[in-house]
């Protein structure tokens, strides 16, 4: 069984918004409501965790849940410190997934080919990123700015989500990694690849699955 953690506890600082980049409006609709539209709908996924800060988790179910019919529920989660702190909630709230694809609640143009694509890699790997190849060249600087590494670029991966994982594994990665310290950890392809666990294969996302986090994120699409 495959099971869906949509991290949305974030403030989203970097959008400089009065409230949560997730629960700002696109086309006249939640961004959080277009990204679970996208796992309700996939026939690949059996339940939903949704992580949401506990002030906003009143809002998400009169506004969004409740108004959109949505049924794939196992729970909501309140969510942690970190993000994380939040994936970890939502790992707890699922312990009967066989398979677990953990996403971020503001990418909400994901499509149905990336998430079964994703469903079918972990069930033969056990551990796959979505990403795609980067178009330009990327530097590596030091602290001061100065560019200290240019890697090769036909090696180069964007990295986006979902990211998916045999559940036992994910989950006792967590753990892992939890006690040495999350300190400097970005995904949750990471934490595996620190727990030495499983290789991860990256695997290829979409260009249009971008994660909305600044006002220029937005243009276009008609933000409210």
């Amino acid at each position: 069984m495959n099971a869906a953690i949509i991290v949305a506890a974030g403030t989203g600082s970097r959008m400089g918004a009065e409230m949560p980049k997730q629960f700002l409006k696109i086309g006249g609709e939640y961004i959080l409501a277009k990204t679970l539209r996208a796992f309700e709908e996939s026939e690949d996924i059996r339940e939903i965790v949704l992580v949401l800060s506990p002030e906003w988790i009143d809002f998400t179910r009169r506004e969004i849940l409740e108004k959109e019919g949505f049924y794939k529920f196992l729970k909501i989660v309140p969510g942690g410190a970190e993000r994380y702190d939040s994936v970890y909630a939502g790992l707890l709230a699922c312990p009967e997934a066989d398979y677990v694809l953990i996403h971020d609640g503001a990418r909400p143009f994901v499509t149905q080919e990336v998430i079964h694509r994703a469903c079918v890699e972990a069930a033969a790997t056990g551990a796959v990123v979505v990403g795609v190849p980067a178009k330009d060249t990327v530097k590596i600087v030091d602290e001061n700015g100065y560019v200290t590494e240019t890697p090769v670029r036909s090696r180069t991966w964007l990295v986006q989500t979902p990211q998916a994982f045999e559940y036992d594994m994910i989950r006792m990665a967590y753990e892992i990694v939890r006690e040495k310290g999350m300190a400097g950890v970005t995904d949750d392809a990471m934490v595996v690849e620190l727990s030495r666990l499983s290789r991860v294969r990256m695997i290829m996302g979409d260009y249009r699955n971008i994660k909305i986090t600044t006002p220029d994120d937005l243009r276009g699409y008609g933000e409210e």
